[in-house]
């Protein structure tokens, strides 16, 4: 995997899918409190066909009644008895918890970020003392080999040179795949952006 190049901008986490999930769902919170607060008022003819307050703004208006007769004797409450009041309040209640989940998903996505980082300076360091181990375990075995060959050492010491260097290279592996999947996590981490 490529370098990340230095300076890398925080608001390359703005692509990440979680925190675009988490706008687009603020985003509709927003909306819906907009369309809350709009059937929050009635919709009703302020003026008449000469320009003049219409009969159904003098009607609401006159008696201190907040109710209308909307014809064939049906009678509406204009606030229906506190209902719309209550939807832009659930309306505000789910904006509040989509505002706290783009929160979240942001703080998770610097502190992902954070530990691939971390992770990757240490890992860097073992994957190099791991190389140097299994440099050393294979000289030793080369050595040990040519000692039973001359007839100095016993078998034994090549089998446990032998299991030594296999050992190391199995660790040496496996620090390697620690560091690609730290890779992978950071280029996730990052939103999956060609950068990483």
């Amino acid at each position: 995997m490529a370098a990340r190049p230095a300076g890398l901008d925080s608001r390359i986490l703005l692509r990440r899918p979680d925190v675009i999930q988490a706008e687009y769902e603020l985003r509709a919170a927003n909306a819906e409190i907009g369309a809350a607060r709009a059937a929050l008022f009635p919709t009703i003819s302020l003026t008449g066909l000469l320009g003049f307050a219409s009969d159904t703004l003098t009607g609401l208006l006159s008696g201190g009644s907040f109710n209308w007769s909307g014809g064939v004797g049906a009678d509406y409450s204009i606030f229906s008895g506190g209902s719309r009041r209550a939807t832009v309040d659930l309306r505000r209640a789910e904006q509040q918890g989509a505002v706290a989940s783009n929160e979240r998903s942001i703080q998770t996505g610097f502190r992902e970020v954070a530990d691939a980082l971390a992770d990757k300076g240490t890992l860097a360091d073992r994957v190099a003392a791991n190389q140097r181990n299994f440099a050393a375990a294979n000289d030793t075995l080369r050595l040990v080999t040519a000692r039973y060959r001359e007839g100095l050492d016993p078998f034994l010491n090549v089998l446990d040179a032998q299991r030594s260097a296999y050992a190391a290279e199995r660790n040496l592996v496996a620090v390697r795949l620690a560091q690609t999947r730290n890779g992978v996590t950071l280029y996730r981490a990052l939103g999956g952006d060609g950068v990483a």
